[in-house]
């Protein structure tokens, strides 16, 4: 199962993965809640919904350099739990049914990818982090494709 872990840049520097966290992945609750959308198009939603949520964790980690942080893994659907609603997903719902609890640490030869913003949105994620009403500027940056092999001179040039 392809998870989206939203994390920050000293998650980066952790030796043994990502640690539990909640996480985004394309749920059934997801796909009936979009029900046109293909494939890839429902993964980008995931993937979204775990840069929105990685400003909570640059919110609570005074280190962190502020810039959204996305890590994609492969990971056993036995890993996650997708939690219960406690009534279906509707339209108007503020965000989207795609939370799942990792309940393991996720190894770094679990990662398939790592995506996160490029210098230009630091300002905006900033502001995101102190004022909700900033959300929406950092939400306009796109995320920048890294692969897992460049994790650790990713980590480092994020600690600059």
């Amino acid at each position: 199962m392809r998870i989206y872990l939203p994390a920050t840049s000293a998650d980066l520097s952790r030796p043994a993965g990502v640690p539990p966290r909640w996480g985004h992945a394309v749920t059934a609750e997801l796909r009936r809640a979009l029900p046109d959308e293909e494939e890839e198009a429902l993964e980008a939603t995931a993937m979204m919904a775990a840069a929105d949520e990685s400003i909570v964790h640059l919110r609570a980690s005074s280190s962190a350099v502020p810039r959204r942080v996305v890590i994609a893994a492969d990971i056993s659907e036995s890993a996650v739990v997708v939690p219960e609603r406690a009534r279906p997903w509707r339209v108007g719902d503020d965000q989207l049914p795609s939370a799942v609890d990792v309940r393991m640490t996720v190894p770094w030869a679990d990662v398939a990818s790592i995506h996160v913003d490029g210098p230009a949105a630091t300002e905006d994620v900033a502001a995101a982090v102190d004022d909700d009403d900033a959300l929406d500027r950092a939400a306009e940056h796109d995320l920048l494709w890294h692969d897992i092999v460049e994790r650790e001179v990713l980590a480092r040039e994020l600690r600059r």
